[in-house]
């Protein structure tokens, strides 16, 4: 069965759900790993307040017994703990009741830049809210769930995952943003150490590796641009100047002096380390509202003002962690399958020792 991930759950609403099918039997979970990945997520210059509200934890509603997973669908939830304000707006069944709390009144001025707009013209919206509070990367805490857990079964084979911000000062923008009531966003990078050569295939484009984290990337809230290795730079170079020459160890084993290829070529893991980053645009919840146009009366007006981050930078590199962690374990089961953990690396160790390559 192939690693699978789905999540549900809106914003404002009781929790966030995850559930992840096709994980070996035998891996063994540490809850306080998966909370520290949820808290790294909550962190960074530029928050709002919203993230000391939530002190996000996980739990396990199925597919996990003392610790060990079953081999079967394992349900993961995050509760969304500031549902409390907005238990008559987010309610599930039609409230009781005279309105009280948040989320009470219909949306009608879409947002620049966010799911508003679109969302209440693809689905026929008189609240925008049906639309936004699924689009909220607030949803990206269960994937950081998911990819706590992928993390888990790639160590078993010796592969690290690390996130990181790369935007140069960017605490002083965010300072200057804030001041000015504004947004910034910025470029974070994710390496991959460990991968063995072969995980994604050329055959069919859509299980190229490149194109698998391509996609999980840019499925990130706010992201708007990929590349892999040193990707549009490559653009203005030559290919002499382009290429990672191919070399060797006294024992044959092969190695690479150069990583532009960002550790994949054609598709395929090269043995080198991944190496993709994402690039966030500002985030469209701004202080200072820019103009819009009410749904509901066609007059001009403010867009929707709410509780927002000024950059969420910092949190994008703990999820883009977690996405690309979740695809290259989805690539290294495809590669060498298992039912158990076991299974898994045995099957891993014996191709490592059959082909020219170690972890450098």
């Amino acid at each position: 069965m192939a690693l699978e991930l789905t999540t549900a759950g809106e914003s404002h609403g009781p929790a966030l759900v995850t559930i992840v099918s096709g994980l070996p039997a035998g891996l063994v979970l540490d809850k306080s790993a998966i909370d520290a990945d949820l808290a790294r997520r909550q962190q960074g210059y530029g928050r709002s307040p919203r993230q000391q509200l939530e002190q996000d934890e996980v739990e396990v509603l199925a597919g996990l017994r003392q610790g060990r997973t079953l081999g079967t669908p394992l349900a993961l939830v995050v509760r969304n703990r500031d549902h409390k304000n907005w238990t008559w707006g987010m309610s599930p069944w039609p409230p009781e009741g005279e309105p009280q709390g948040k989320g009470t009144k219909p949306v009608t001025l879409p947002r620049p830049g966010h799911a508003d707009l679109a969302g209440a013209l693809k689905y026929g919206l008189a609240d925008a809210r049906d639309a936004l509070e699924r689009a909220s990367a607030r949803q990206t805490a269960v994937a950081v769930a998911a990819g706590s857990v992928a993390k888990t079964l790639l160590a078993e084979i010796g592969i690290d995952v690390i996130g990181r911000v790369v935007t140069e000062g960017l605490e002083q923008r965010i300072d200057e943003a804030r001041a000015e009531r504004d947004t910034v966003g910025g470029v974070v990078e994710v390496r991959a150490h460990g991968v063995p050569p072969g995980l994604g295939t050329y055959a069919t484009k859509d299980d190229r590796l490149d194109a698998r984290l391509a996609a999980a990337l840019m499925g990130i809230q706010a992201v708007k641009g990929v590349e892999i290795g040193a990707g549009f730079e490559l653009a203005e170079k030559r290919g002499s100047e382009a290429h990672d020459e191919i070399l060797a160890d006294a024992d044959r084993t092969l190695y690479r002096e150069m990583n532009r290829a960002g550790g994949i070529e054609a598709g395929v893991s090269n043995g080198e380390p991944v190496v993709v980053r994402a690039a966030m645009k500002p985030l469209p919840t701004l202080m200072r509202p820019l103009r819009s146009v009410d749904l509901e009366t066609g007059e001009a007006g403010e867009a929707l003002v709410e509780r927002s981050d000024v950059a969420a930078v910092e949190a994008l590199a703990v999820v883009a962690e977690a996405a690309v962690a979740f695809e290259l374990a989805r690539a290294a089961l495809d590669k060498f399958g298992g039912d158990s953990l076991g299974d898994f690396v045995t099957a891993q160790s014996a191709y490592v020792e059959r082909i020219p390559w170690r972890t450098r």
